[in-house]
């Protein structure tokens, strides 16, 4: 299975009438945050795969575009605080914003984030119960704590995002917020049995999936993520 991720650069290989094509076999798109509604609904619409969202720091309540007035992108699902079982059988979750460093929307302090954590854990449990695992891709906006971090307080990670991967151990977590600008950035982390990708630009990421007979699920049992072009 083929996952494009996408976060917080508009990048000219995807906002282009050849998407579908440079894309082929994407099966599935998540987006990181900190993107325009009108980019992810052009993502829907040229790919015509489905979308899975979290909010960033910087998105606006509203969007006017000449389609009309956007409260969400049209056609993408936002993952804050759910789970979802997509078609193949993937269980995917989100946590939106990051760590507040002014009143701007989508901005939580450490512990508001851990009650995030705690509420989202009772699904995820819930999930072990229906589905013999409690997720397979972890979506957030904010890296988690000392891991594709910085040092400022604006991006500094969420203590309660590791917990969370040490925990439940999901397969991916994919997250964006922090830009790369240098060749060398790491943005590629294993910690524990989780790989943590930051999405900054997109990445494109590749997952084996076998059939658990017991459960009649799917589970991601080895991994692949491309680096992007730019």
């Amino acid at each position: 299975m083929k996952i494009l991720a996408v976060s917080d650069l508009e990048h000219d290989l995807i906002y282009t009438p050849t998407a579908k094509k440079r894309f082929k076999g994407i099966n599935l798109v998540v987006g990181c945050g900190d993107l325009p509604f009108y980019y992810l609904e052009y993502v829907v619409s040229s790919l015509d795969v489905p979308l899975y969202y979290v909010n960033g720091n910087h998105v606006s309540a509203v969007e006017h575009t000449t389609g009309g007035t956007r409260t969400h992108p049209w056609g993408a699902v936002n993952l804050h605080m759910r789970t979802v079982m997509d078609d193949s059988g993937l269980l995917l979750a989100g946590i939106e914003g990051s760590l507040r460093y002014n009143y701007g929307p989508h901005q939580y302090t450490q512990g508001e984030m851990w009650a995030l954590v705690g509420m989202l854990s009772l699904k995820l449990m819930r999930n072990r119960i229906l589905h013999g695992r409690h997720l397979d891709i972890f979506i957030t906006h904010a890296p988690p704590w000392q891991i594709h971090d910085r040092d400022d307080r604006p991006h500094q990670g969420v203590k309660a995002f590791c917990w969370l991967d040490r925990v439940f151990q999901p397969a991916f977590h994919i997250h964006g917020h922090t830009h790369l600008y240098r060749q060398d950035d790491i943005w590629k982390t294993r910690y524990l049995n989780t790989q943590i990708v930051n999405a900054y630009g997109y990445r494109e990421v590749e997952l084996n999936l076998v059939q658990r007979k017991a459960w009649r699920t799917l589970q991601p049992r080895t991994d692949k993520v491309v680096r992007h072009d730019g």
